[in-house]
């Protein structure tokens, strides 16, 4: 039996409930799905909360019925005003793709998405990304189907890497998720370099205890843009942005995860933790209403999670290589761990595009624990396709 179905823009507040019932649909019997916050992903299309409407970003959202009105796929298109003109052609971007297994379906979505992009001027379409940060909804998973999702990171079924691949895609980078046994022995060469950090005195290590947010804020925001500054699509980081930042996490933060290195007083490193939140959120069902937040406040207090989430690691270039990573996963190993309740650590992905921050990831002992895939989809199939530059 032929699927007919119907491609309508999102517009009015019943098709913003039907948008989200499509992976509670696609993932209904699926046990390591754990439904986002609906509201995380509202408040990137709400042109009150989410600061790049105020620059000039668009978006728009299609949802997918099939004749009985049930849901079927959805996509976004948006326009980020900050990265789109940064690259050799105008790139916009496509998220929050939900798909049955259907070819035809999934690229017609990829077209609606796309001609959309091209009305408003851009050149090519990367995704399944975010319309905002980096570390929320980024890239396609392509490895390890078989875990429960970690909070705000995207998860989806094998057949995905198909309707895009086929459709034309291409990978633009690969993204790496990383997991370490936090009881495990620290390895020989990080102790060693540990050790010779320890006997410069003008350098320290602390978690957050005691400090301000405005305090976490500022060391936050001269590590990121120390670490990150002058590579491809890199937008320096305001203090507004990083007090942004800051105040998002302190209701769910642990400051004992939170872990900066100095020297002179100057931050020149971090390893910004979290607990695994979806460990709490399994329980909500994606909605944090009333009861949503008592269920959150209940297992938050009892300290519920076991796993803990590296959401950035980072250190100032002029410091790289000088034993500062080794140091603080050290520091971390020996002074937190033994007093703490978390089993595991799970490091936020990191692009192939930063060999470096592969080799500490790998060098700490970790295994790889999933992959997933931004892609990019040139308009001009003609055009040569280059793959996202390498941070030397």
């Amino acid at each position: 039996m032929t699927v007919k179905w119907s491609i309508t823009q999102v517009n009015s507040k019943a098709d913003i409930g039907f948008f989200h019932r499509v992976p509670r649909k696609i993932y209904a019997l699926n046990e390591d799905y754990i439904h986002h916050i609906e509201d995380d992903i509202e408040k990137l299309f709400d042109q009150k909360r989410n600061k790049l409407f105020k620059l000039g970003a668009i978006a728009s959202r299609w949802i997918v019925r099939d004749n009985h009105g049930l849901p079927l796929g959805r996509i976004a298109a948006f326009i980020n005003p900050q990265t789109a003109k940064t690259f050799d052609q105008a790139t916009g971007s496509v998220g929050f793709f939900e798909c049955i297994d259907d070819k035809k379906l999934a690229h017609e979505l990829f077209d609606v998405a796309k001609a959309w992009l091209e009305r408003e001027g851009m050149e090519a379409m990367d995704g399944p990304i975010n319309f905002g940060d980096k570390n929320q909804f980024w890239g396609l998973l392509v490895q390890n189907f078989s875990s429960m999702n970690s909070y705000a990171m995207n998860y989806n079924l094998p057949y995905y890497q198909d309707l895009m691949e086929s459709y034309g895609f291409q990978t633009y980078y690969e993204q790496y998720v990383y997991l370490r046994k936090l009881r495990q022995p620290i390895e020989p060469v990080f102790i060693r370099k540990y050790e010779q950090v320890k006997q410069n005195q003008d350098i320290r290590l602390s978690d957050v205890r005691g400090k301000s947010v405005e305090q976490i804020a500022s060391d936050f925001r001269k590590v990121y843009n120390g670490a990150w500054g002058g590579h491809d699509n890199f937008k320096e980081m305001s203090l507004a942005a990083a007090l942004k930042i800051a105040k998002a996490l302190k209701p769910i933060m642990d400051p004992h995860i939170m872990v900066f290195a100095y020297h002179r007083e100057e931050p020149i490193g971090f390893y910004i933790n979290i607990p695994e939140l979806n460990e709490i959120f399994q329980f909500v069902d994606g909605k944090l209403n009333w009861m949503g937040k008592l269920k959150f406040l209940y297992h938050k207090m009892r300290r519920t999670p076991k796993t803990m989430v590296g959401i950035v690691f980072g250190v100032v270039k002029a410091w790289q290589g000088k034993g500062i990573e080794g140091a603080i996963i050290t520091w971390f190993g020996l002074e937190k761990i033994p007093v703490l309740k978390y089993n595991d650590t799970i490091l936020t992905w990191i692009g192939d595009f930063n060999p470096k921050m592969i080799k500490v990831a790998t060098n700490l002992g970790t295994t790889k624990y999933r992959t997933y895939i931004t892609y990019r989809y040139l308009f001009d199939r003609n055009k040569p396709f280059e793959r996202c530059p390498i941070i030397e």
